[in-house]
């Protein structure tokens, strides 16, 4: 399993922290061994300057991990601090994964996300273990279905 292992930094609001592990979990089940570098109520933060925040513990941990992921719940849409964290990812060169909660409907992903994300795809072990690896590249729906067609980014020669 070693050769399955990765590093990730699994971006959520802070409401959403019980779904971190069974995220975990559905990654195990596919094969994959998970280390978590994101904060959450089992590693808190006990600072309160935002620049600090940013600057010395999350943007060091986001550049530990080989994959970005975030955790996209109705609220994950509104969350400042998932965006910045997005933008730092983005930023830093790293592949963005969004994950569909599982039982979730269809919702408004953040705007960061959609723009930068690698792949986004629904709660199906084999289907997040192939986007966080680079085998998947696209934006589906929470069921699988793909997404509808996304702007494209224009660059002039």
């Amino acid at each position: 399993m070693s050769d399955d292992s990765r590093n990730i930094f699994i971006s959520h609001i802070h409401e959403d922290d019980h779904r971190l592990q069974p995220l975990k979990d559905l990654l195990q089940s596919a094969g994959m061994n998970v280390r978590d570098g994101s904060i959450n109520s089992d590693k808190p933060n006990a600072a309160s300057n935002e620049s600090y925040i940013k600057s010395e513990i999350l943007a060091p941990r986001i550049a530990w991990a080989s994959v970005f992921v975030v955790l996209i719940t109705p609220e994950t849409c509104d969350s400042q601090w998932v965006k910045w964290e997005i933008e730092c990812a983005e930023r830093l060169g790293k592949r963005i994964v969004g994950v569909w909660d599982h039982g979730e409907a269809e919702c408004d992903i953040p705007e960061a996300l959609d723009r930068h994300a690698d792949a986004v795809v629904g709660w199906q072990g084999d289907r997040v273990k192939d986007a966080i690896e680079g085998r998947i590249n696209n934006h589906e729906r929470p069921d699988g279905s793909p997404a509808a067609p996304r702007a494209t980014k224009r660059y002039s020669c």
